[in-house]
């Protein structure tokens, strides 16, 4: 009853504050110097530097990222769904796991994963090792049990040798879990644009990304899509001034048993963090929208009760395009090879 009576606090002040951004989207213009100040009033600010993490741990999670050996039938990777080569997703509506069944959402970027604090359309984890744990049993998802996973890994003279170097001892639930989330911590992509410019550079962004980030602001997109991830880390109903205006995918057989399992209704999702997405369509839990353009002006309309004009929209557009980071040492507008090594 708490957590209820908790959750639905946090959709309450969600809403507030995307119709106080709506109600004073016409107040004084924002100065260059407030756009570009991190200091701890602004609700955005630069990605954080990078955690530093074991190497030998993060090239086990690598290898095990990218291995089938995770999944029940050896058919799938996280990488299956999570390609470091199209921006930590995959670019289909929704993706097809176990034994051919259509998932429920559409799968959301891996990418400065460890930098959220909700995980997961539905925000029904906080920790990335119970989320890891949750999708290697998941039957929809890899499907595995841990005996079968560790007798598989142990009887693998490599993985044994790697596992035993770094951790002193065979693969086991814990040593598995610490190797996958400490990769996973380690895909941040910071250094973008904004990056750059909320550190002071002026001249990292163009006259359009200034225009764009200021009426991101003006407009009250900040109001939930904020922190250093624009996002990640709160609640809110998608479709705030009336249901998004496109037709959705079919919905899946499962989706009213998954919903009541999280204890969320239909239309509350966990606002995804903004990094990186003009690399991450299609957009929205279901993947309805294939371009950035149509929706940035679904949220106008359903979020904020503006139909944004071609100028607004082309503006944040060009915004959101300096959201996208540098991984590896290459910029993520080209293709990023990270096979496990």
């Amino acid at each position: 009853m708490y957590a209820k009576r908790h959750y639905s606090k946090l959709i309450v002040i969600s809403v507030l504050t995307s119709f106080l951004g709506a109600m004073f989207s016409s107040a004084q213009p924002l100065s260059d110097d407030l756009l570009y100040y991190s200091g701890e009033e602004n609700a955005l600010a630069p990605l954080p530097a990078p955690p530093v993490l074991d190497p030998g741990k993060v090239l086990i999670g690598r290898r095990l990222f990218h291995d089938p050996v995770l999944s029940k039938q050896k058919a799938l990777s996280c990488s299956t769904c999570h390609n470091l080569e199209t921006g930590g997703t995959v670019r289909i509506p929704r993706t097809v796991g176990y034994q051919g069944k259509t998932h429920a959402f559409n799968a959301p970027t891996i990418f400065n994963v460890g930098n959220n604090y909700r995980l997961g359309w539905r925000g029904k984890f906080t920790s990335l090792l119970v989320q890891n744990e949750a999708i290697l049993h998941d039957p929809n998802l890899m499907a595995v049990d841990w005996p079968t996973l560790l007798s598989r890994l142990n009887d693998d003279s490599s993985y044994d040798a790697v596992f035993r170097a770094q951790y002193g001892r065979a693969a086991d639930r814990e040593s598995v879990l610490d190797a996958l989330v400490t990769y996973q911590q380690s895909l941040f992509t910071p250094d973008s644009a904004f990056d750059l410019y909320m550190r002071g550079d002026q001249n990292a962004l163009s006259q359009a990304q200034k225009s764009g980030l200021r009426l991101f602001m003006e407009y009250g997109c900040v109001s939930c899509h904020q922190g250093s991830n624009i996002g990640g880390n709160m609640f809110q109903i998608f479709g705030v001034f009336g249901e998004p205006g496109t037709t959705t995918l079919p919905t899946p057989d499962d989706l009213d048993e998954r919903l009541r399992l999280h204890d969320r209704e239909e239309n509350v999702f966990r606002v995804p963090s903004l990094r990186n997405v003009e690399l991450t369509a299609p957009y929205f839990h279901d993947g309805r929208t294939e371009t950035l353009a149509e929706a940035i002006a679904i949220m106008g309309m359903s979020q904020l009760g503006r139909q944004l004009s071609d100028e607004d929209i082309a503006a944040l557009e060009a915004f959101l395009k300096s959201l996208t980071g540098v991984y590896d040492g290459k910029h993520l507008s080209t293709a990023v090879a990270d096979e496990p090594r």
